[in-house]
């Protein structure tokens, strides 16, 4: 087929028409309009539902009245509780142990039988003492016959002052010898009284520490069992040496000063007890002195060396206005609260804070009983602010841990 020489003109895939280039943009300058219009309606629709800075909303709060009553003012101090006695029971002679007559644990009285040793050593020993005795005793008789005997032959002028003298010497080497048989007499029998080993005072036997068969000795340190006097129990505690005044004037009163055993989170009472007794010096290094309580403990509610909370009573402050210490606040200028008014705002009221007991505290100036103090929600209110009061019982229960 024959070539045309006529060049033909290419058409580039880059180059458009000009009715291209305005349709596109038409397309772009209805794409930003649309997205502007986007916008503009999306902020109406937050700003209809954003809320109105100028009237903030109330604070919510929990609020409880404060009220008036006698408040038992206390002293604390972590102490140990101390038996009455604790004695180790030991052996007093040396001897195989036969029997244990007790029960590990066991609550016995002063006297009760608590272990025999093998007697049968000392009762050879005292049946030596006794034959010795009697030889001796005779012997002293028959020097006691020959004295006379002398004591006649001296007044007849028959036998010289000598002899009179060294038969009454004899006689009295005769008679010390009889008194010293009859004190090995009493040491055999006292040797045989210490095979019965019997309770020295009433109270809880602890563990066996030796058991029956072995050897036991008057020189062993162990011992064989300990006993604790535990009814009544002491706990002995101490206080700062600044509280010493008014628990003395306290017991100057002769009133009992009560004195509440807690366990160590403070959260059980133990028992009730009254105070004995102060130590007659103060502990230099620590600033402190020991006291000394004593309780019934009947129903075996304290242990020894259990460590307790001891709370002493030193005095009832009467009718005080008590309220919750969370509502007290610290600033520059003291201690305050926030008392919530009827008109649902509350009011910065400065108060002078009392005693701490627990979660209360009390007020000694600057509240009446019944003003409404803020316990929950104080941390973000400032003077004559608006409030949103909640109940205190539906706020306890929303609490995490509580019951609902």
């Amino acid at each position: 087929m024959p070539q045309s020489d006529t060049p033909q003109k290419l058409t580039s895939p880059q180059q458009t028409s000009p009715s291209v280039k305005g349709k596109r943009r038409w397309l772009w300058l209805i794409a930003v309009i649309l997205i502007v219009a986007g916008v503009i309606v999306i902020r109406r629709i937050v700003a209809s539902h954003a809320p109105d800075t100028k009237t903030p909303r109330p604070t919510p709060v929990v609020a409880v009245p404060a009220r008036k009553e006698d408040v038992p003012v206390y002293l604390n101090g972590l102490g140990s509780v101390v038996p009455i006695n604790a004695v180790t029971v030991k052996s007093r002679v040396d001897g195989q142990l036969l029997e244990v007559r007790f029960t590990e644990g066991q609550d016995i009285t002063k006297g009760s039988l608590l272990a025999v040793i093998d007697p049968r050593p000392f009762q050879v020993q005292l049946t030596q003492a006794e034959g010795q005795q009697l030889r001796d005793q005779e012997l002293l008789r028959n020097a006691q016959l020959d004295l006379e005997r002398y004591k006649t032959l001296w007044d007849q002028d028959s036998i010289p002052r000598q002899q009179l003298d060294t038969q009454q010497a004899l006689m009295r080497q005769y008679e010390g010898a009889v008194k010293i048989d009859q004190g090995q007499i009493d040491s055999a029998k006292l040797n045989l009284t210490y095979c019965q080993i019997t309770a020295p005072v009433s109270g809880r036997v602890g563990l066996r520490l030796v058991d029956p068969g072995n050897m036991v000795h008057a020189t062993d340190a162990g011992g064989l069992v300990m006993i604790t006097q535990d009814r009544p129990i002491t706990v002995v505690f101490p206080l700062p040496e600044d509280s010493l005044p008014k628990v003395l004037a306290r017991m100057r009163t002769r009133e009992p000063v009560t004195v509440e055993a807690w366990d160590r989170e403070m959260k059980q009472k133990l028992a009730m007890g009254t105070l004995l007794t102060v130590d007659n010096q103060i502990d230099p290094a620590t600033g402190t002195v020991k006291f000394k309580a004593t309780f019934p403990n009947s129903g075996n509610e304290l242990f020894p060396n259990q460590f307790v909370n001891a709370k002493l009573l030193v005095e009832t402050k009467r009718e005080a206005v008590i309220i919750p210490a969370a509502a007290v606040q610290r600033g520059p200028q003291g201690a305050f609260v926030f008392l919530l008014n009827a008109d649902k705002t509350v009011a910065m009221r400065p108060v002078k804070p009392g005693v701490t007991q627990g979660d209360d505290i009390t007020i000694n100036e600057g509240l009446a009983p019944g003003n409404l103090v803020v316990v929950e929600g104080a941390e973000r209110l400032r003077d004559g602010g608006k409030v949103e009061p909640k109940d205190p019982a539906k706020a306890e229960e929303g609490r995490p841990g509580r019951a609902k």
